[in-house]
């Protein structure tokens, strides 16, 4: 009862419930819909930025590779759309003149720390993740990258 006693407070009377009930369910219905076109967003995205696996033959080298470094090159060295998304300009890795103006320190260097130390803040460091070695490998693969036909 509402506060001077003549008028429920909330009316619920089967009129009531019958003009609740359709709103609810476009309601209902609005929320399905927008969940669904988000989870399939969200699978679109997940399926576009997958990362692509290596072939079973591959060396560490190309292991290593393919796991920290063709998101932004690309698994042939050259680049991807992915890298654009983000405004990075990744360095072509197969272009054989350029790279051979290079040193493996260089190399090793800019995979270690960065390109941040020489005025490149699009490469990450990836010295924490990698031990020397594997850095030395992973150089190597460039390598192999630079002088492939």
């Amino acid at each position: 009862m509402s506060s001077y006693g003549l008028l429920p407070a909330h009316p619920t009377g089967p009129e009531t419930r019958r003009a609740i009930l359709p709103r609810m369910r476009r309601a209902l219905i609005g929320l399905v819909i927008v969940l669904a076109a988000i989870s399939v967003f969200t699978a679109g995205l997940a399926w576009l930025l997958d990362t692509p696996r290596p072939p079973r033959s591959a060396s560490r080298g190309e292991r290593f590779f393919y796991e920290l470094c063709a998101t932004c090159h690309g698994t042939d060295g050259r680049g991807t759309w992915r890298a654009a998304l983000f405004l990075v300009r990744p360095g072509n890795l197969a272009d054989g003149a350029r790279l051979g103006q290079r040193s493996d320190q260089y190399l090793f260097d800019i995979i270690r720390n960065g390109g941040a130390p020489i005025g490149r803040p699009g490469m990450p460091a990836f010295g924490a993740a990698l031990s020397e070695d594997e850095i030395r490998e992973l150089v190597a693969y460039v390598r192999a990258l630079s002088r492939a036909p």
